[in-house]
């Protein structure tokens, strides 16, 4: 959930960069730059959530995207909705991985059971 997040949040921040080069007193080059080279981190930052590093630096990314948004006023908006959504899918998924984990335990339990009992079991 949190990598639909961040992708997503990639997106925007692009298109944003098209905006932001008219919206701010930001050059071209700047604007895009800083735009694209939030995305491009975004998108990276996707592919780390397997670890908590990546976690992280989502999280800080959080941050500078709002911080954006001091210079293109329409990105604090979208930086904060993304913030908020960063910290519900991380709550979410928290609570999805723990159930998750909860599941599988029960299963391993009923596969021993029915190992014990000399019962067939399923494959896993």
């Amino acid at each position: 959930m949190a990598a639909t997040v961040l992708v997503s949040e990639a997106l925007v921040m692009f298109f944003a960069g098209l905006v932001a080069k008219s919206l701010s007193d930001l050059s071209t080059g700047a604007a895009l730059g800083i735009s694209c080279a939030l995305a491009l981190a975004l998108l990276l930052t996707a592919g780390m959530l397997r670890s908590r590093t990546g976690y992280v630096v989502g999280s800080l990314l959080q941050v500078l995207i709002i911080g954006f948004g001091f210079w293109v006023h329409t990105m604090l908006f979208v930086g904060v909705v993304f913030a908020l959504l960063w910290i519900v899918s991380l709550r979410i998924g928290v609570r999805l991985e723990r159930e998750s984990a909860q599941r599988w335990a029960l299963h391993e339990a009923e596969q021993a059971k029915r190992a014990r009992d000399g019962e067939p079991t399923e494959p896993a």
